[in-house]
């Protein structure tokens, strides 16, 4: 079974500086900010919602497709999609434009300064669903991930109009949207998921309770970091442990690895709550590692993870 994942592909840009920024940056100077800092290491990943969760799925066993759409300096990018085994069919270039990118400054407090340019990814409502429906691998189900507004919104309406099932995730993208968008995700999918703190935003601006949400969903899934996740369907609630990582070195991307393991456990119709171990199991993974794409677990690796964490096999 294929899922189609539409959200953002894009390049992550890391650098480090080997200082403070509150010692460079006075308060009562701010109206005419003008510093500079060195910045000695660097490094580039591969990242953006779609990309990481195409990346984790796929190290399961999975089938995913990945629906965005890139910038003309994307080829690096889509050479090393192929090589993974991860389809680049409806990756969209438009000339012209930049591949999403982030560019992080990190001090020595873990502070952070990010400049954001949203490049092709703006235009992603131009991709289709109907286009993946077409194709020689129709997917069974799809994921709505973080990406432009319009585009999320269009690949919302489409994923219903061709009845297939999807997962809204409303991640990053939360300031774009005001409580009827986010009734209307709500209505059009299949399942939600997202993470405490946006779990309260949804609430907020829906006006709606977890109950109201998990009743108009097979599934409403929150995750809670370092305490696991909660699954509201089939009328309860299950509670997911989470998995302690072997180290903590960066939790970019978990949430993604998370999704990576919900779609799998959906694919394959493994029940909520191994579903929901699997999927903390692969945001454990991931944290170990720097970026988001560079844990690279073995299938038995990871069948052994699990065995040991929850004393049976998911699969």
């Amino acid at each position: 079974m294929a899922s189609l994942i539409c959200g953002s592909v894009a390049y992550d840009t890391i650098m480090t500086f080997e200082g403070r920024f509150r010692e460079h940056i006075l308060p009562d100077q701010i109206h005419m900010l003008n510093v500079s800092f060195l910045v000695p290491g660097m490094r580039r990943e591969f990242g953006g919602c779609a990309g990481n969760i195409a990346y984790t799925l796929k190290l399961l066993g999975g089938d995913p497709l990945v629906m965005a759409t890139v910038g003309a300096d994307a080829e690096p990018y889509l050479q090393y999609l192929r090589q993974l085994g991860i389809p680049t069919t409806y990756i969209r270039t438009l000339p012209d434009t930049f591949t999403a990118q982030a560019m992080i400054t990190t001090d020595l407090d873990n502070n952070q300064i990010t400049a954001f340019h949203p490049g092709a990814m703006s235009q992603s409502q131009l991709s289709s669903v109907q286009e993946a429906m077409q194709g020689d691998t129709r997917p069974a189900l799809g994921i709505v991930a973080p990406d432009s507004r319009e585009g999320m919104l269009h690949h919302a309406r489409q994923f219903a109009e061709a009845d297939v099932p999807f997962i809204f995730d409303l991640g990053q993208a939360m300031p774009l949207f005001n409580g009827d968008d986010l009734r209307q995700f709500v209505e059009l999918a299949s399942y939600v998921t997202v993470n405490d703190y946006e779990a309260q935003v949804l609430l907020s601006r829906t006006g709606w309770s977890h109950e109201d949400v998990a009743a108009q969903v097979r599934a409403f899934i929150v995750t809670h970091g370092e305490h696991g996740a909660s699954i509201h369907a089939d009328g309860r609630k299950y509670a997911i442990p989470a998995v302690p990582a072997e180290r903590v070195v960066d939790p970019t991307g978990c949430g993604d690895a998370f999704r990576g393991g919900l779609l799998y456990g959906i694919e394959h119709g493994l029940d909520w709550e191994t579903t929901g171990r699997l999927a903390s199991l692969m945001g454990s993974l991931k944290i170990a590692h720097q970026g988001p794409q560079n844990h690279k677990p073995s299938r038995d690796e990871i069948r052994d993870r699990f065995q040991a964490a929850f004393g049976f096999h998911y699969a």
